[in-house]
């Protein structure tokens, strides 16, 4: 196992992603040739394993189950480079699974199956307070993405909680249905959100047509610093004092799953490589755009 020093912690879902693509358009009922992948995924890690691409070493906080597919999945993990001591291992619980259905028009439909993450509750946390990466005396002073499939209880503590308190925390929902858990971000002002215009609108319960208009609605409700992006249309940043706008490049869409992932992480590591505001939306546009393309964004 390794035993590197994490320059970012990725907390939340590490589980196989189950992935039925077709290059024909899709509806509900549809049944086309195409092609079903199984690969390591979860939000955690899918920005986990894009930051590990742009040099960082980031470390793992989730559940994987001791079974057969945890195991495979772990090592997985290891062998991507990425750190995996501090992930809780369960004796009882089974490894998560996402599975989605793609066509040439986009997602189709998709479950995530994260209930063993969801039941280990805060125990995903321990390296954080028994002196391995921090403590409540000596919090963890770097950055920390997080994803929202974990539950509303946990992301509350997390809101709020001294463990958290000196990192540069960064959130994203797990999908649009889960969006209102980040609601604790928006009433502690902690945290940077990281979401598409379909959940900015869950969060602020309202409707938006958009995306700077979503940004600048979520620092209202709270939130400390918001980016907002809307497809292939806009994205935009909003920290409080002022908004920035940036189209996207025109690309042809090849896949979805994991592209809001694949924003967050390459914003990150333009910021922590000293990226001024418009110059880190850009690359992070540039590296989700690559990756719906269907190439590896570097």
């Amino acid at each position: 196992m390794t035993h590197a020093s994490p320059d970012i912690l990725c907390i939340g879902s590490v589980l196989w992603d189950v992935i039925g693509r077709s290059a024909s358009h899709m509806r509900v009922g549809s049944d086309l040739p195409g092609r079903i992948s199984r690969l390591p995924g979860g939000v955690a890690l899918n920005i986990a394993m894009t930051l590990r691409r742009f040099g960082m070493t980031p470390a793992l906080l989730t559940t994987i189950g001791k079974d057969d597919e945890g195991r495979e999945l772990l090592r997985a993990c290891e062998r991507m480079g990425l750190l995996t001591e501090y992930v809780y291992l369960s004796e009882d619980l089974p490894t998560d699974r996402y599975m989605a259905v793609e066509g040439a028009n986009g997602l189709i439909a998709a479950i995530a199956d994260a209930h063993s993450l969801e039941a280990a509750g805060e125990k995903i946390l321990t390296a954080l307070e028994d002196g391995r990466l921090g403590s409540a005396q000596a919090p963890y002073r770097g950055p920390v993405a997080l994803d929202g499939n974990l539950k509303t209880e946990l992301l509350e503590m997390i809101a709020g909680s001294p463990l958290f308190a000196e990192a540069d925390l960064r959130v994203a929902p797990a999908s649009p249905g889960k969006a209102e858990r980040l609601a604790p971000f928006l009433n502690h002002g902690r945290g940077t959100l990281y979401v598409n215009l379909e959940e900015a609108g869950y969060l602020c319960q309202s409707t938006f047509r958009e995306s700077a208009e979503a940004a600048e609605a979520l620092i209202k409700r709270g939130a400390a610093r918001a980016l907002v992006t809307d497809g292939g249309r806009s994205a935009s940043e909003s920290d409080g004092r002022s908004t920035i706008t940036q189209t996207p490049p025109e690309v042809l869409v090849t896949r979805v799953t994991g592209a809001g992932d694949t924003f967050m992480a390459a914003h990150i590591v333009a910021e922590a490589r000293g990226e001024a505001r418009e110059s880190a939306l850009t690359t992070a546009l540039r590296a989700a755009a690559t990756y719906v393309s269907g190439e590896t964004p570097l």
